[in-house]
């Protein structure tokens, strides 16, 4: 993206995942002022915000928010509304916490075993693998790093969308899977009052996970909005 842009690209890791450190609040308030802090500290103000599901969320809240921090908004698949009834992240959470692995086994092998206790409830092998990047290792016990306790606590919050009376008037490209069902027609109007320059594009063939789907249709969209 950055050879194709010739921007600077930054990935963020949000609280509560990846190396980040874990909080009790998790809510999208809380990882937009992260963002603001992040985006003001090393100079990246005003910024394109590409966001997906969660990350999606919290880029919509910050340009809502301030919006002159973001000059344009790419939320892929997902919209301002409550995802709950299509979203299997509960059950995820819940094989990824039953997952029991003993210690001091090579880290080849205790992702097999993560795997294999995995497929008995998610039978897509890429969610698997996408979920599988989380395994980390400490002194040879195998662990989650993002928490899975607050994010199941929570759940029910990060699956909807803080109420917001402003709108955001810059261009906004939301980006779908052909395959998913995150973002409902129900939810176009909600989209249209938030975002009234929003724009649709659907990558085909691709799930929620578009970016990882179909990297080569999701480069072409994300460059074609920004040229």
């Amino acid at each position: 993206m950055a050879q194709r842009t010739s921007r600077r690209v930054l990935t963020v890791d949000a609280r509560n995942h990846g190396d980040s450190p874990h909080s009790p609040d998790t809510s999208y308030e809380a990882m937009s002022q992260d963002l603001q802090g992040l985006l003001a500290q090393l100079g990246l103000v005003p910024c394109v915000l590409v966001g997906h599901s969660m990350g999606g969320k919290t880029a919509m809240l910050l340009a809502l928010q301030r919006p002159e921090v973001v000059e344009r908004l790419v939320a892929v698949d997902i919209s301002p509304a409550d995802t709950t009834p299509v979203s299997h992240f509960r059950n995820y959470m819940a094989a990824m916490k039953s997952v029991d692995i003993p210690e001091k086994v090579p880290r080849s092998h205790a992702r097999k075993l993560a795997d294999e206790q995995l497929s008995s409830v998610i039978q897509d092998p890429t969610v698997r693998q996408f979920l599988l990047t989380n395994l980390v290792e400490v002194n040879g016990h195998f662990s989650w790093r993002v928490n899975l306790d607050t994010l199941a606590q929570h759940f029910d919050k990060i699956m909807n969308f803080p109420q917001r009376p402003e709108s955001y008037s810059g261009p906004t490209l939301f980006l779908l899977g052909e395959k998913s069902r995150f973002v409902q027609p129900s939810h176009h109007p909600e989209i249209r009052r938030l975002f009234p320059r929003a724009q649709m594009q659907t990558v085909p063939n691709a799930g929620h996970w578009v970016h990882s789907d179909s990297p080569q249709d999701f480069m072409d969209a994300i460059g074609g909005f920004l040229a």
